[in-house]
């Protein structure tokens, strides 16, 4: 064994040897203006098919290191200039929300044009402070992306380029690029089977958190998946952005121990997985895989030169020796930078805020040193909550990215730090002790929810100022639903000082319907502590109500009350939650049975108000990862993957239950209800009996249930069904006078 490592080895570098002249060289796409220009007018025609004719482009120099983009009237047309395809479609969509109160969002846009588009007044010219402008987790993948085809993503970059995003995170498709390296290294399909994760759990796999889960994965998904990640790569590059992808941070396979026995391994786990085998940076073999692996992603995908690797994901190295972890990270580097002399290598700066009891300023320099500093990028990853950069000598030097994190797990609870992101950038810019801050980015979990978060944050992009809140919001509003409006205005002054003013938590606070069944407050992964009163919110409910009539036509207005009337009764069903379970503490069963009922009518009224919506159907998910299946078998595969990520999570015993849970239509009343219905049942049994109901006897009943679920088939609707306007207006009418009641006795 030890003979065959060293020829494997040899190999790899000999190979490694002959490529290396041709490893750094960037992708065509990248640098030619054509395809940028080919790339950026279709990108208008997409947007705007009935108005491109009025538009035109041109290409003009960046300012120094920053890019711009002009905005001005010519020849008839309306002249779009910028350095690169994201700058002009930048100056697209500054035009769009400027002279025609446009708006583009995930959850309802606003393109109500006039046949003649408006001229522009006089010339604006734009520079942008940052030179990076970063986009994605890599939770987003799976928490949000993990069905989407090639029109979903297209909608995407465009969304990007026009929002000014040109660093964004690319891991599709890479599970070729492993199957290849470690096929090379004698790995049979059988050997692997039992390494790759289903498809919806690719993100903890890449990050060398869990082996096999969900799997195992059919390579006709890979080859698919690579497929796309190509039409990904290219979009993007003739847009003008530099996607980054991912590099070798020593994940091996459960076999590798068997076929390399003198190995350095060391075995993690994370979240009460199996152990996961990750390859010691110290032994030779790191470095030749990590090669081969970079090598190998080239060939497939081109590069852009700029690689994520992040060695301790949620896992505590095994020692805080400033020497390992320096050891560790030139390594890594080097195993990128051998290959591609141009690699920068990005790095999440997640591990000092989630470990950050271990993560000391010894430790982070160690780890940050060890890699020279124009070869590097830091991701402060949750800077509008908790920052790392400002108690680090901004990374000692390293330069780094201001990001807003926001959202875990997918949750759609309304939530967010508006003054934090409205001020938080800029201040930082100008702050001397930000150190070398090169730029802003958005590293959610998960999207499609709260979109005023994150048009709030990319707001920040063409500026080195603050937000102004009392302007920008009422203006948000008339470009989200197409006219001014004063009741619309009122409300959003009440949803920012009320679910807008968040506490610094991990995400929203969620509903207790969420969470497995218990007389707690909160569980695990279900806070309901919220930085409001439940009552502050109500006004904002009853002024949307308000401006229904007027606003009736508008996609973004129907998203939005849909969206707090859902938050008014999950907020009203926590706390009826807390009054059934006081009643139970007294003994009152009468009391408890009554609220226990209510309870259950809350759950499946929002079911009926989130079904007349589509951004809250739990049958797109599903039908979703279905349609990547090819045989009844990968269907069937895919279904319990999309299942299990927001339920379970791992097997019916995982600590991850309900962390990624969703308040959809059909979820409501297909999974959380029934769960309650189930606890109420057990909780009255006891009640008769005279026994005190055991907490522990139901959870386990509960996690038997909830694995039929997961690998249940019972469909859903994945369209939706009646008018939101009018299911809102009703419910007002049905729980005004229990809420009026509810909240004037606390």
């Amino acid at each position: 064994m030890k003979s065959s490592r060293r020829i494997v080895s040899c190999i790899i570098f000999l190979c490694l040897w002959g490529w290396q002249a041709s490893a750094a060289s960037p992708s065509p796409a990248a640098t030619d203006k054509e395809a940028q220009t080919k790339a950026t007018l279709a990108l208008i025609k997409r947007v705007l098919p009935k108005h491109a004719d009025q538009f035109q482009i041109a290409f003009i120099p960046k300012e120094g290191e920053n890019d711009v983009f002009e905005v001005e009237n010519g020849n008839g047309k309306i002249m779009l200039r910028g350095n690169n395809g994201v700058s002009v479609a930048s100056a697209l969509h500054h035009y769009l929300k400027t002279y025609t109160n446009a708006h583009i969002s995930w959850n309802g846009s606003n393109l109500n044009l006039p046949k003649k588009l408006p001229s522009v007044t006089q010339k604006e010219r734009k520079v942008t402070p940052y030179k990076y402008r970063y986009y994605l987790n890599y939770c987003t993948f799976n928490y949000t992306m993990s069905w989407w085809d090639w029109k979903r993503w297209q909608w995407e970059i465009d969304w990007m380029a026009m929002n000014g995003i040109n660093m964004p995170l690319a891991v599709t498709g890479q599970n070729s690029i492993w199957d290849r390296v470690y096929k090379k290294l004698g790995f049979t399909d059988k050997d692997l089977a039992s390494f790759y994760s289903g498809p919806a759990y690719f993100n903890w796999f890449w990050m060398g958190n869990l082996d096999g889960w969900g799997g195992p994965l059919p390579q006709s998904f890979m080859k698919r998946h690579e497929e796309l990640q190509k039409q990904i790569l290219a979009q993007e590059r003739a847009l003008g952005m530099t996607p980054i992808l991912p590099a070798f941070t020593g994940h091996v396979p459960p076999a590798f121990k068997d076929k390399f026995p003198q190995a350095k391994l060391k075995k993690t786990t994370w979240q009460g997985f199996n152990e996961v085998y990750i390859l010691d940076p110290d032994d030779p073999m790191f470095t030749s895989i990590g090669k081969e692996f970079i090598q190998e992603e080239i060939n497939t995908f081109g590069t852009d030169h700029f690689y994520s690797a992040d060695t301790f994901n949620e896992n505590t190295p095994p020692t805080n020796d400033s020497t390992y972890l320096n050891d560790i990270s030139k390594k890594v580097y080097q195993s990128m930078a051998a290959v591609d002399p141009k690699a920068t290598w990005i790095m999440q700066g997640w591990m000092f805020s989630y470990s950050a009891k271990f993560w000391q300023p010894t430790q982070i320099q160690a780890l940050l040193n060890a890699v020279p500093n124009d070869k590097m990028i830091v991701l402060d990853l949750y800077s509008e909550s908790k920052p790392v950069w400002n108690r680090t000598d901004a990374y000692y030097g390293k330069p780094w990215i201001w990001c807003m994190l926001h959202n875990f797990g997918g949750n759609v609870s309304m939530y967010g730090r508006m003054n934090s992101v409205a001020n938080g950038p800029a201040n930082a810019l100008q702050d001397p002790k930000s150190g070398n801050m090169l730029g802003i980015g958005l590293t959610p979990e998960a999207i499609e929810q709260n979109p005023v978060m994150y048009e709030l944050m990319l707001e920040n992009v063409w500026r080195n100022t603050p937000i102004g809140l009392d302007s920008w919001l009422p203006n948000y509003a008339q470009r989200r639903y197409g006219q001014k409006n004063a009741a619309a205005e009122k409300a959003w002054e009440i949803l920012r000082a009320t679910v807008y003013n968040g506490a610094i938590k991990s995400g929203g606070p969620e509903s207790i319907i969420t969470g497995r069944p218990t007389f707690n407050k909160k569980n695990r992964w279900t806070d309901t502590d919220k930085a409001y009163r439940p009552a502050d919110l109500i006004p904002a409910w009853e002024a949307l109500l308000s401006a229904s009539k007027d606003l009736k036509n508008s996609e973004g207005f129907k998203y939005d009350l849909v969206d707090v009337t859902r938050q008014v009764l999950a907020n009203y069903a926590d706390t009826l939650q807390q009054q059934f379970a006081l009643d139970y503490k007294n003994k009152d069963t009468v009391a408890f049975r009554k609220r226990s009922q209510q309870f259950l009518m809350v759950i499946e009224d929002m079911d009926k108000l989130l079904g007349t919506h589509q951004d809250f159907l739990l049958g797109r998910w599903l039908n979703a990862a279905k349609g990547w299946g090819k045989t009844e078998a990968e269907k069937k595969l895919f279904e319990q993957n999309a299942r299990n990520l927001i339920t379970l999570w791992g097997d019916k015993n995982s600590v991850l239950h309900d962390y990624s849970c969703r308040q959809w239509a059909g979820m409501l009343t297909g999974f959380y209800k029934p769960r309650w219905s189930r606890f109420f049942t057990h909780v009255n049994a006891a009640l008769a009996q005279g026994k005190t109901m055991s907490q522990k006897e139901f959870d386990e009943q509960s996690k038997d249930w909830e694995w039929q679920w997961v690998n249940g088939s019972e469909s859903y609707p994945d369209k939706p069904k009646g008018n939101p306007l009018e299911a809102a207006a009703n419910l007002y009418q049905k729980y005004q006078p229990l809420l009026k009641g509810q909240y004037a006795l606390l």
